[in-house]
């Protein structure tokens, strides 16, 4: 059986565009027996995540990436880091795109490209017809990212796919970027066909009717086979081979990500683990004025002891540097849940329950078999939170703060709103949809609507 790796895969973390989730996406792969599969969203590493868990345990190589879509109209480029510290340049690249665009949005130009490129393999994505322009752009690439430079090619199955193929093959020996085969993933399965076209118009816009050209040509854009990829680029074995040799090449996995914090909440000079000692003692003498009871000095001395075993005391500082702030503000906050169990948080602040009136579990907390970061919630009133946000910003930097981002999805209730948009219902089917038969799937009832009613979206 041939060889053969993925590597240009849109998920549905690519909004509105792919119709498969990541987990579906890699599942498939492994079971049409890929040697690996390249996730590579929009402007976004979002789906990766998922992605890796699903690979780690169907037993396929994930190869994780991102499309680069730039805002001058530049050719798009699938971007795979090779290693640690190439996935921190395009985390960086991508960062640096959304900073600069309105909400939801990633506007990216070739000098990022040139700025944080090192390390990566690169795919430039050619247009159906690609002209001059196109290969005075792969030929800049080349020139400024030399081997790490190739040219996708799909089938597009519109009747010129062998000449179109020795155009590309050609274009790739004069660029000096060698062609990889690749099939433009939109979907795990050919029957997501459908659903990529309600995406489509709900993009869009427009409905199934009026969406023309706007939808894919074909419900070809899914997964394929390792052999028939092979008879699809049959006058070309290279190009199936090569991206399997990218993905062994790009060695980077999630599992080599781990926490590194930033010291920055202590003196200058200072060694962060005994800057929380300090603060944790002086804490406590101010919590117990009759003298610290024997029993909270041990879990004291034994939270500080694992503490500086796993490195965690900056995070300490910084949680007990913005609780600081806010009540020197008069902002009310209370640090929550399992950071309860820590001594050391009461005798900071950041936390109300005193050590010596119950038993406590640090462990449920921080544990060195759990080989993870503590996590301390802590709640700022609503109506000022806004002061320590801007605090968090001013104190530590644009450029090492952010909000935590957060995966919106749709509820049955709108995707029913916006699929009856799509396949042209009117406003008053789709109140009666949205109000009916609410425990099943939107597809459910969707079919059973065209079956009574003898409805079809894609009668002409």
């Amino acid at each position: 059986m041939a060889d053969y790796a993925e590597l240009q895969v849109t998920s549905n973390f690519s909004f509105l565009r792919g119709a498969s989730h990541p987990e579906e996406l890699v599942l498939a792969a492994a079971m049409l027996g890929m040697r690996a599969v390249g996730i590579a969203d929009r402007n976004s590493l979002a789906g990766v995540v998922r992605a890796h868990g699903a690979a780690k345990s169907a037993g396929i190589r994930l190869v994780v990436g991102a499309r680069l879509d730039f805002a001058d109209g530049a050719p798009s480029v699938l971007c795979f880091p090779t290693d640690r510290a190439a996935y921190g340049r395009l985390a960086r690249l991508l960062t640096d795109g959304k900073r600069r665009a309105p909400k939801g949005q990633c506007h990216l130009f070739p000098a990022d490209l040139d700025r944080y490129g090192d390390g990566q393999s690169l795919l430039a994505v050619p247009p159906d017809d690609p002209g001059p322009a196109f290969a005075a752009a792969l030929t800049k690439l080349r020139n400024r990212f030399g081997n790490a430079v190739h040219l996708l090619g799909n089938a597009l199955y519109r009747g010129d796919d062998r000449r179109r193929l020795a155009r590309l093959s050609d274009l790739a020996l004069a660029c000096r970027t060698p062609l990889v085969a690749a099939n433009d993933v939109h979907a795990h399965v050919a029957d997501r066909r459908v659903l990529a076209d309600v995406l489509t118009c709900i993009r869009e816009h427009c409905t199934v009717h009026t969406a023309g050209y706007r939808l894919h040509a074909n419900a070809e854009r899914h997964l394929k086979p390792p052999a028939e990829m092979a008879r699809l680029f049959a006058a070309h074995p290279e190009a199936v081979a090569r991206g399997v040799a990218i993905a062994e090449s790009c060695a980077f996995s999630l599992d080599e990500l781990r926490y590194e914090y930033p010291v920055d909440a202590i003196p200058a000079g200072a060694d962060a683990q005994a800057e929380l000692a300090r603060l944790a003692w002086e804490g406590a003498a101010a919590r117990y004025p009759a003298g610290v009871p024997a029993r909270v000095r041990r879990q004291v001395d034994h939270e500080l002891e694992l503490i500086g075993r796993l490195a965690y005391a900056p995070y300490f500082l910084t949680v007990y540097d913005l609780v600081r702030f806010a009540r020197g503000r008069g902002i009310l906050c209370q640090g929550r849940g399992s950071a309860a169990n820590s001594a050391v948080c009461y005798c900071l602040g950041i936390t109300a329950v005193d050590p010596d009136r119950i038993d406590m579990l640090f462990e449920r907390f921080v544990s060195a078999a759990r080989d993870e970061p503590p996590d301390i919630d802590v709640d700022f009133e609503h109506a000022r939170r806004e002061e320590v946000i801007q605090y968090v910003y001013g104190r530590y930097g644009r450029e090492r703060a952010g909000l935590t981002a957060a995966v919106i999805s749709y509820r049955r209730r709108s995707a029913l709103r916006e699929v009856g948009k799509a396949l042209g219902l009117t406003e008053d089917a789709t109140a009666a949809l949205s109000a009916m038969d609410f425990g099943r799937s939107a597809a459910e009832i969707t079919a059973d609507h065209v079956r009574a009613t003898g409805l079809d979206p894609y009668d002409a």
